[in-house]
């Protein structure tokens, strides 16, 4: 990501900022994520504070839909022929990224908005998303940045029992992509405050409660199929656990969990119990199986569909005239089931003796692999993970003091960032805590001793 020197709009004193001009959805799965949550290009002024988004020319790019939208901030002042200029090369990059076959007529008529709100409604508008929606998510953003700048719980508590109305599942999700963008842009400290702030309102919060019953009913689902999972899960085990579920949230996780074990001869078995009733018991167990298909059903139609987009996505790959290019800019589409079914095709072609798919579908592999390989320093952090001590810790940083660089401190102060903001658990958090305690601690004697 560029670099850009600017000035502080309100102290004037000289900032470095991180710029994005370019959002594609072809070559960055996040992209329309980063833009609408406005955590982008941001002057952030370490000399009085300031922060705010820098005023430059945008480009956002949606394949899929085939949307191409153009903005140019009207504050800059430049004529049409200078923004055309500046606006050009990121078109043409956003044409060259694409294969041949998907260069379609709307990359030459790239419509322009006058508005960065204009830009957002024209995006949310492909997504079926009207401007009172718009307008219903605006709001949710401004409370959470006004409960963001409360300065004591009283407050909040007062301003959550005030708009418990507008404080839904819309409003909790909002909050956790702005998270992740803030983790994604590296704004440790703006991801903290709103991990804390979700985690004050929901208890207080009419949905908040809600979510916090459902995830500890997660909680319990997983357990509950973990302990059977030690003695050996049968279905007659199985089926008990779901039998005894105390609500539908824990029901479905469980079916979630051991969706391969809910076949045939485990409805035989719900079947024969139901038969075996009676009275209430009975109409209990048969309500019971129609959740259980109904559950599994949707479960198999949403696997079904990862599955044909896998599939479509391998055959566009080997379809498309340059490979190279095509499996870069697939790279983000690619997910475990992808994995698993380009191994599959690769065993096939190789059994049916068929080379010219064979080495295609083996290049695709060998390009996964590298581009999967884990960022240098995260085997060192795994290690320091199953240091036992201080000592053993202690001893690992000495065996590896030429890999404690700065792009090392930097990967594990963001890994302990992202397990507090996850609410991973209470152990993992420590230890990354201890391990970057330490290696504070170790830089700084390094740096001394020099």
């Amino acid at each position: 990501m560029p670099q850009t020197r600017t000035t502080c709009p309100r102290c004037h004193q000289p900032v470095l900022v991180d710029v994005t001009q370019l959002f594609d959805m072809n070559t960055d799965p996040k992209a329309k994520q980063l833009l609408l949550s406005g955590t982008y290009n941001l002057i952030q002024c370490k000399n009085c504070g300031y922060e705010g988004n820098l005023s430059t020319p945008i480009v956002y790019h949606d394949p899929d839909k085939e949307l191409l939208l153009t903005y140019f901030p009207p504050e800059l002042g430049l004529p049409l022929n200078e923004q055309e200029r500046l606006i050009g090369p990121l078109i043409t990059q956003v044409t060259n990224r694409l294969p041949n076959e998907k260069r379609k007529a709307y990359l030459f008529r790239p419509q322009t908005v006058l508005t960065m709100q204009g830009l957002i409604e024209r995006i949310l508008e492909k997504d079926g998303v009207t401007k009172e929606m718009i307008q219903a998510q605006q709001q949710r953003v401004s409370l959470l940045q006004r409960m963001l700048s409360t300065t004591s719980d009283e407050a909040l508590e007062t301003i959550a029992r005030q708009e418990d109305a507008i404080i839904d599942e819309d409003f909790f999700t909002i909050a956790n992509r702005l998270m992740e963008a803030a983790v994604g842009s590296g704004d440790e400290q703006g991801a903290q405050s709103l991990a804390e702030l979700v985690n004050k309102l929901l208890p207080i919060t009419t949905v908040g409660r809600t979510l916090q019953s459902q995830a500890q009913e997660q909680e319990e689902a997983i357990k509950a199929i973990q302990a059977a999972a030690k003695k050996g899960l049968t279905r007659e085990a199985l089926l008990n656990l779901v039998i005894q579920a105390p609500t539908k949230t824990r029901l479905a996780t469980m079916v979630s969990l051991a969706r391969s074990g809910m076949d045939y001869t485990f409805f035989q078995m719900l079947s024969q119990k139901i038969e075996s009733a009676k009275g209430d018991e009975r109409q209990k167990l048969s309500d019971l199986r129609e959740t259980l298909v109904d559950l599994t059903q949707e479960i198999d139609q949403a696997v079904k569909k990862q599955v044909d987009e896998a599939k479509a996505l391998l055959d566009s790959l080997l379809a498309a005239d340059n490979l190279d290019q095509a499996i870069e800019q697939s790279l983000p589409k690619m997910t475990n089931l992808f994995v698993d079914i380009l191994n599959d095709e690769y065993d096939t072609a190789q059994k049916n003796g068929d080379k010219a798919r064979e080495d295609k579908l083996e290049k695709i592999i060998n390009v996964i692999q590298q581009f999967s390989a884990p960022p240098a320093g995260v085997a060192l952090i795994e290690e320091m993970l199953d240091a036992q001590n201080d000592g053993e810790l202690r001893k690992l940083f000495e065996e590896h003091r030429s890999e404690i660089t700065p792009d090392f401190m930097q990967l594990l102060n963001g890994l302990v960032t992202q397990a507090q903001t996850q609410n991973q658990e209470p152990e993992v958090v420590n230890k990354l805590q201890a391990a970057y305690r330490m290696a504070m601690r170790f830089t700084m004697e390094t740096n001394l001793s020099q």
